[in-house]
């Protein structure tokens, strides 16, 4: 077993971590008090090679490996989750389809301007009605005269309503499988489509610069050939899709528990009471170590998903693991980073409680800690 990251790993770490501490920690609170998408940080992670990370380079990516992805998106979202989701569903969600299902001339349309930064991309999965039981799909595609007819809502969507997105790639009903059930396949739809309705953005808790919003399609029509792979593929593509989402969603979860532990650790260590810091209380000292304990184990869960990803061998296990400790160790690191700062950590001024705020969407997002249970006790043979 080796644990140690090769140069190239270290060497996109430390690119993110500088770009993080240098770029994006001192505009994040600023982003975060007034729900500004940061076009100004996205543009400059395109330029870096950041969006576009685990693309091969002929079509305009950086040629990384997966796990070099992961790391990238950890220290992003160290420095601000809102940048870090905006990267993590770009990449993951919106990109990654057009790389692994789509044709080659898709590939050339679409993917390369994704891959160099130049747009963004969405993926919409999530409808009113079909959140966890993400197969019970209401959106409709019918084909007729060459032409997807497409009507239904998604919800929920992030990076659909950018000045950057180029568009979205949807989930819709195409017909009837051989034995009766719904065909679900993923469908292309680019901005401005004629009836494709892109919603205000919603008012969240957390994750406040990222851009998330509502769609809807009302006789939305785009070309026969804009599907990815077969016509009633979509669901077995999305599982894949969110099966490797969902390690970079358990980075982007060690990212923040990392940024939690961090300030509170700071903050215990020039705080005083009683005369000496409250670092020096072994009460506080256990929730640090606790803290400390609990991100390493979640950053070498998501490390083993990764290479996993990487050998080519099945993951779907280790994945829901990943995301569903790290989520839940993120939850716990920002609850007891807010403790640990007292009174002050309820105020708005100091980054833990903007943490706090951030942090429960973790549980939920690409599939719930409950979902992630049950996908967990299938592969028990429950």
């Amino acid at each position: 077993m080796d644990f140690s990251l090769n140069e190239e790993q270290m060497a996109i770490r430390q690119t993110c971590r500088d770009f993080a501490e240098q770029e994006i920690k001192p505009i994040a609170e600023h982003i975060d008090a007034t729900g500004t998408f940061p076009y100004d940080l996205v543009r400059q992670m395109g330029e870096l090679g950041l969006l576009g990370l685990p693309f091969p380079e002929e079509y305009g990516g950086a040629g990384a490996d997966f796990l070099s992805y992961c790391l990238a998106i950890e220290e992003i979202s160290r420095g601000d989750v809102s940048v870090g989701i905006t990267m993590e569903a770009h990449t993951s969600l919106g990109a990654t389809p057009f790389f692994l299902f789509g044709s080659q001339e898709q590939k050339e349309h679409y993917l390369r301007p994704l891959a160099r930064g130049e747009q963004l991309w969405a993926f919409g999965l999530t409808e009113p009605e079909a959140g966890s039981d993400s197969g019970g799909t209401q959106t409709r595609a019918v084909l007729k005269d060459g032409s997807w007819h497409i009507n239904g809502a998604k919800t929920f969507i992030t990076n659909a309503g950018t000045d950057m997105t180029g568009g979205v790639t949807i989930t819709a009903i195409t017909g009837k499988t051989a034995a009766g059930r719904n065909a679900i396949s993923n469908i292309i739809v680019p901005k401005g489509t004629p009836g494709y309705v892109i919603g205000n953005s919603y008012k969240k808790m957390g994750w406040k610069a990222s851009d998330t919003r509502p769609l809807s399609f009302e006789d939305c029509q785009v070309p026969a050939e804009n599907i990815l792979g077969q016509p009633g593929d979509g669901f077995k593509q999305f599982l894949r899709i969110l099966d490797a989402g969902r390690v970079a969603i358990a980075a982007l979860s060690v990212g923040l528990a990392q940024a939690c532990l961090d300030e509170a650790l700071s903050y215990a260590q020039q705080r005083k009471q009683f005369g000496q810091s409250i670092s020096k209380f072994q009460a506080i000292q256990f929730k640090l170590a606790d803290m400390d304990m609990e991100i390493e184990l979640a950053r070498l869960m998501y490390y083993k998903a990764a290479w996993l990803h990487m050998q080519g061998k099945p993951y779907t296990r280790e994945a829901s693991m990943a995301k569903l400790f790290a989520s839940e160790t993120a939850k716990r690191a920002a609850d007891q980073a807010v403790q640990i700062h007292g009174g002050y950590g309820f105020m708005d001024e100091y980054p833990v409680s903007r943490y706090w705020r951030s942090v429960k969407i973790n549980e939920i997002g690409e599939g719930t800690s409950e979902v992630q249970r049950m996908l967990i006790a299938k592969q028990l043979g429950c």
